[in-house]
């Protein structure tokens, strides 16, 4: 099966890696409605819910793919998907923000809990950058970033989960601030029926996300793309179509803290395919094995982090167009990344 996957012809990679495509993106809507049920069922809430649930969930395509490639020693190609999905679903919100016409997005989602998972992305991405240039110790081939990684994601969800248990500060409530409510049809669903298409659906999406990873390679390896570029504007693009139809999704649905949350949540997730790609990297610390082309898009995915949570805290109601000066900002960001690594020569040192 490896084998037929590897020789196929590049058209056939182009049309496996369209349909891959396809499944994420149907699959993405239905798991929306799910994870939002189940958010009411359980008590967990729209933040946490989003954050864990359709984080992972939604994410599990993309950490398959990673995984694989540094299994088969492509470091380059499993870290800019891992990175390049970070930034490309934080513009996803922007789309959202079009989406939601009443009021700008960040305005009307503002809640204690997506300021937390923000805080906790804006950490994790930086450990990411203090794991490239920091000395390249290792300890059975996994530098000693990747566990602190693992212990600050959890640790940030537990802290997440305390402070909205035991709020110290909240968001002023205004017309357009849409709160987290259980929906009465939601509580009249099986629970244990949603769990199991839960888990089905990112079980698909798991799949998926190890057919995209064969078919890119042949894609980079027929084209002449870099592994960059195949992760940036491809890959990471594909695996994060669950995250674009959730958020329009849920903004239709009116679920906004599980739109908002679904994307800060399923980036802080992301970071741990740095993690698990370094523990499946043989060559050594995977982030001294990239170019700091790739390390551009931490400081990318920190900028466009630092832009929306500031939109969380200034809650602009509604800005030129409709949407609120961190979309506009958010776009910019990551019209510049592309064109860095369109036009900007691949190059950069490698630790």
């Amino acid at each position: 099966m490896i084998e037929l996957l590897q020789s196929l012809p590049l058209v056939a990679s182009w049309g496996l890696f369209a349909g891959c495509a396809l499944v994420i993106g149907v699959l993405g809507t239905r798991l929306t409605r799910v994870v939002d049920d189940l958010a009411d069922r359980t008590g967990l809430g729209e933040a946490i819910a989003g954050a864990v649930l359709l984080g992972m969930a939604t994410s599990l395509s993309g950490i398959v793919l990673s995984v694989s490639a540094a299994l088969a020693d492509r470091p380059e190609l499993a870290m800019s998907n891992a990175l390049g999905g970070i930034a490309v679903q934080t513009l996803f919100l922007t789309i959202a923000d079009v989406v939601h016409r009443r009021a700008n997005l960040e305005h009307a989602a503002a809640s204690l809990g997506n300021l937390m998972q923000g805080g906790l992305l804006l950490c994790l991405l930086a450990l990411l950058l203090v794991g490239r240039f920091s000395p390249e110790w290792t300890l059975w081939q996994v530098h000693p970033i990747t566990p602190l990684l693992f212990c600050g994601y959890l640790f940030g969800l537990h802290l997440v989960r305390r402070a909205e248990s035991n709020p110290m500060w909240s968001p002023s409530r205004t017309y357009e601030t849409r709160l987290d409510e259980p929906d009465s049809q939601a509580l009249q669903r099986s629970l244990g029926s949603l769990w199991l298409a839960f888990v089905l659906m990112a079980a698909v999406l798991g799949v998926t996300g190890w057919l995209l990873e064969r078919s890119a390679t042949v894609i980079a390896e027929e084209t002449g793309l870099s592994q960059v570029a195949v992760g940036v504007l491809l890959t990471s693009i594909a695996t994060s179509l669950p995250e674009l139809v959730t958020s329009i999704a849920a903004v239709r649905r009116g679920a906004l803290t599980l739109a908002v949350a679904g994307i800060i949540g399923g980036n802080a997730f992301d970071t741990l395919f740095a993690a698990v790609s370094d523990i499946a990297y043989r060559g050594g610390s995977i982030y001294h094995a990239v170019p700091d082309e790739v390390s551009l898009w931490v400081a990318l995915a920190l900028l466009m982090t630092g832009i929306l949570i500031t939109g969380l805290l200034r809650r602009q109601e509604r800005g030129p167009g409709g949407i609120g000066f961190e979309s506009v900002a958010i776009i910019g960001c990551y019209t510049a990344g592309v064109v860095m690594v369109v036009f900007g020569g691949g190059g950069g040192r490698t630790g």
